[in-house]
């Protein structure tokens, strides 16, 4: 589904992206970890042609994202708050999406069910703007808005941010509902070792923009992550 050819980035000529070859299969659940600065979120936006490369390409269905507009109309994507349309309401952001999508007033409605545990009522009817939500909120939007159009694959970086511990159980949950219901193909990053080895089926390891572990997920893989970036 993705596959990444000889990636790399650079900034001021200093490297901060050096894949070689990597390969993520439809309905896998991949996880990204690495300390800050190792290159997961230039990676994301490579894969979404917000940056553009200095070599090689990432393909979507074997089509290079650069050249072709297809891999856009099934993936949802939540990167940061720049995602959101911060001066409208929640609402109105739905609405404006729910239009770009083409979708009809009955799907925005069957939305807004669908995420009502996960709003918690703290996002709808509100009166206030996006930008006026604490981050936690802010990123309950953003993550929805990624799942809107219920898309093929799924990109979200450090979706857990900011989110009080019931959401995250019910990001958890619906992350590997549409894993194993809906095979979503997922490409998530996160800080919390927990979290990532809860929701995906392999976690690669990047550091300093290589990947330098590629494992499938298991009992031990928590573990193993802790003690490779444990400090002695």
């Amino acid at each position: 589904m993705i596959e990444v050819k000889d990636l790399t980035k650079a900034y001021s000529g200093e490297a901060v992206l050096d894949v070689f070859e990597l390969k993520i299969h439809k309905g896998e659940s991949f996880g990204l970890v690495g300390n800050n600065g190792a290159g997961k979120t230039t990676f994301f936006r490579l894969a979404l042609d917000l940056i553009r490369a200095n070599s090689g390409m990432v393909l979507s269905n074997g089509k290079d994202v650069r050249s072709d507009n297809e891999w856009k109309y099934y993936t949802g994507s939540y990167l940061d708050q720049r995602f959101l349309i911060d001066f409208l309401t929640p609402e109105e952001y739905f609405e404006f999406l729910n239009n770009i999508y083409g979708l009809t007033k009955g799907d925005l409605e069957q939305f807004y069910e669908d995420f009502k545990d996960f709003f918690n009522d703290e996002i709808l009817d509100k009166k206030k703007y996006i930008r006026d939500f604490s981050q936690g909120n802010r990123q309950k939007v953003g993550i929805a808005a990624a799942l809107m159009a219920k898309p093929e694959v799924l990109i979200l970086d450090e979706p857990f941010n900011g989110l009080d511990p019931s959401t995250q159980i019910r990001l958890k949950n619906l992350l590997n509902k549409l894993k194993n219901e809906n095979e979503v193909t997922m490409l998530i990053s996160s800080h919390d070792l927990k979290h990532v080895t809860e929701v995906c089926d392999r976690i690669a390891v990047l550091e300093k923009g290589k990947i330098i572990h590629d494992i499938k997920t298991s009992e031990g893989t928590l573990k193993e992550l802790e003690n490779y970036f444990a400090v002695s």
